[in-house]
This record gives C-alpha cells, structure tokens and sequence, in this order.
C-alpha cells in the first residue's frame, strides 16, 4: 500500500456510513448470534484458531453476515480478499485465483476469498470456483440473504458449512444505538448526542433485527438536528420516525392498548363489520403486533362467533395462520386480511360454544352417569358375557344411515347441549335432524 491508498483508506473510514464505521474488529465486540458464535460453538472456535474452512452465511439484511467476514479478515493470518458478486466478474476471480495460487506456492499462506451477495453469481461463476475450493486454493467464505439450498451450486453447498444468521433481537439493536450515540472514535459520541430512551426504543423495534436501517437512521437524526440551548443533539421520538419515514403509532404491545385494539379487531369481526376488521388489522401489523398471536385470536374468532353457522371459517383462520409462519412479513398481511373480511363477513353462531360451555357445566356439577351398555367397546373377549355392545344399533345400516337409540348416559337422556339456530349452515343442520328424525318416524 502506497501513500495515496493509505490516505484514501483513512479518508473513506472516517467518511463512511455508521453502519460500516460501527462494525466490530473481534468476535468480542459482536452483538447478536450467539447461536453460532458463543464462546462454545464451531465458528467462535474455529476463527479464534484461524483455522476456518469454506463457509456461507445465510440471513436477512442487516443481521451481521459481512460484520462476521470482517471480524475473519481482522483475525486471520491469510490472505482475505473481498469480492460483491454484483459486480464482480470471472476476470476478477481469475485475479484472485491467480494470486491465491502464488501466495501458497511461494509462501504457503491461505487465501479467504469473501464474496458477498454469492448468490448473484451465476451457475457457470459459482462451477469456476469450485476446483479451487475443494483444493483449497481458496477458502470461500459467501453471503447471501436467499437460501443457499436454492440459490447456490450444491456441489459448493457440499464443500462448505452454511451458518443461518437471525434478525437481531429489539434488546441487541437498543445495544448498538446506545454504543453508537456514545462511541467518540467511531461513532456519534463526538457530537455530543443526547437520544431519548423512547427514540432509542422505536428504532429497536422499528427496525426489525436490521442492525443497518437502525444505525442509518440514527445517524440521519444526528446528522439533520440542530443543537439545542445547551449544545447538544437532542434525538427525540418525533426525530427518529421522521428519519426511518415512518409515524408513530402508539401501541404499547404490553399495555392496555394492546388489549383495547385487538378487542376492537375481535369485536368488529363479530359484529360483521370487515372494514373495521382490517383496519384494525392494519393497525397492529403498522405497530409491528406479534402477526402469530394475531393469527391466534382469529382461530379463536371463527370458532367461537362464527362457529357451526359457517365451518369453513375455522378452516380459513387456520389457513391463514400455517400462511403466516410460511411466508412471513409483508406478504403475510394479505391471507390475514382475507381471513378477517372472511370471518366478519360470515354467518354467525356461538351454539357450540354454548354446547360445550354447558356440557362442561354439567359434567362438573353432576355425578358421573356410566356409558350406556350397548355403547361400551366390545372388541376384547368376554365382552359378550359382561353385556358390553349388546343391542348396538349400527346405523349406517338403516335408512337415512340413522336410527334412534340412546347415546347419553341414563340420568342425562332430555338434556340438549347443542341446539342449532337456523342461521347459515345451520339451517341446514336443523333441516337434516328434523329429515332423519321424520324418516324413522315414517319406518
């Protein structure tokens, strides 16, 4: 490195993004993942030893996959080369090839080769790195925020261990604002920085687990404010939603308000009204709302207020719910929405929750009745002698595939639990017990 590079390198350290200022040079410093890095896991061990074989990252943005890569390159004794596969051609990694091969033939020293965004290589990009990879010309280390298994070559996949990154937690992301804001050497503290708890606790949770979009914006809100009276930046919870463009919405997750919205969901879903329904909806996704407890109460929903007037709805909200933890967020908002127009617009009925709330009741109020004989199992031996199945009446063996017999225990034979209205399928329950009923009548 020449003069010129030296410069040029000390110049764009400080003037770079403090997202790229903030990232960590050792293991220590890392916020997050310790799934695979803790001090007892494979990759923490195997870059303290620098004795890293080919690997891939795997995660959202944000999570950490290029901080990791730059921790190994201030860590390791190799060579470590970075190449972005957005840009970088087969002439570049011929390069990189070509001087990895010299460094081992004359001085027997390794060469990480990290590419970033991998699966931007094409398949024909991806099979040129493969001989040099299994002959460990070079030792890949790729990132990539699509899954390896569908985007990378599997030849590539065999030879590496794939380590799957997780969004930060709300509690790391409040970590590193705290150390940005305060950090003289590489971060804002040389502003003289005053960020209110609650703007530090909105972009945390606002970011969801992107460590980037949180330091932009923080760094956005320093860099646009003006000092107050007493000389500092004063990051308030206004100047932080302006700076990741999006409105506060108060919506405490723990609070009172939590509960005061998702009744209105409910309630609004009972009463048939879907343009409430999706409203609030839209207001607790906005809020950043748990998207699986929402789900939840939407099972909830169509079985207790839509229930047996439309079963389907049931069938929807579950639906609507296996879509939520396949797709994820922002898609997921779509099949909850239809769930919930679904569950407001259909036919109402709570009788099963009446039906089970009484038998309930019942069963916890009066003695325990015995089966009926003839309804007791009279599949193992002796079964005949003890009367157990005697006088069943099977009935798909009738008209009708019905018949009249006693199926409650004796004590409970004119109790009704579950009692139909008329309303949606309903209706058709009540015409097919009153049609099955008439029919032995008639026989």
């Amino acid at each position: 490195m020449d003069l010129f590079d030296y410069v040029r390198e000390q110049k764009k350290e400080k003037e770079s993004p403090l997202a790229s200022r903030m990232r960590p040079a050792a293991l220590e410093e890392v916020v997050g993942q310790r799934h695979i890095i803790g001090k007892d896991k494979l990759l923490y061990r195997a870059i303290k030893a620098d004795k890293l074989s080919s690997v891939l990252f795997y995660g959202p943005p944000g999570t950490g996959k290029t901080t990791l890569a730059k921790v190994i390159a201030n860590t390791t004794s190799a060579e470590f080369t970075q190449i972005n596969a957005t840009s970088a051609g087969k002439k570049d990694m011929e390069d990189v090839v070509k001087k990895a091969k010299d460094l081992r033939g004359m001085y027997g020293k390794k060469t990480i080769l990290f590419i970033d965004e991998i699966h931007r290589f094409n398949k024909g990009q991806q099979d040129y790195l493969l001989p040099f990879v299994e002959d460990g010309t070079v030792i890949l280390v790729g990132a990539t925020t699509e899954n390896p298994y569908f985007e990378v070559n599997p030849a590539l996949i065999s030879r590496s261990i794939i380590f799957e990154l997780e969004p930060l937690s709300k509690e790391d992301i409040k970590m590193l604002l705290q150390r940005a804001v305060t950090d003289e050497r590489k971060g804002m503290g040389a502003y003289q920085v005053k960020a209110d708890e609650e703007a530090i606790d909105f972009l945390a949770d606002i970011s969801n687990g992107d460590a980037r979009a949180a330091l932009n914006a923080i760094e956005l809100g320093v860099l646009t404010t003006e000092r107050s009276g007493d000389g500092t930046i004063h990051v308030t919870l206004d100047v932080a939603s302006e700076c990741i463009q999006k409105r506060v919405v108060k919506y405490d997750k723990s609070g009172d308000n939590h509960y005061d919205v998702i009744s209105a969901f409910i309630k609004s879903m009972r009463g048939s009204d879907a343009d409430a329904a999706i409203y609030y909806l839209a207001r607790m996704l906005y809020a950043g709302e748990d998207v699986k407890f929402i789900a939840r109460r939407m099972m909830i929903c169509a079985a207790e207020d839509v229930g047996m007037a439309d079963p389907n709805a049931l069938n929807v909200a579950v639906s609507a719910a296996l879509a939520v933890e396949r797709i994820g967020l922002p898609e997921a908002r779509i099949p909850l929405a239809e769930a919930a127009a679904y569950i407001a617009t259909a036919p109402k009925s709570n009788t099963a929750l009446l039906a089970i709330d009484k038998a309930y009741q019942t069963v916890g109020t009066t003695k325990t009745e015995q089966v009926p004989p003839h309804l007791k199992d009279a599949h193992y031996k002796s079964s005949e002698k003890l009367g157990r199945g005697i006088g069943y009446k099977y009935a798909h063996n009738y008209p009708m595939h019905y018949v009249r017999q006693q199926y409650l225990p004796d004590g409970l034979t004119e109790e009704k639990f579950y009692e139909p209205t008329g309303i949606g399928y309903e209706k058709q329950v009540m015409e097919y017990l009153d049609k099955i009923k008439n029919q032995e009548e008639l026989t």
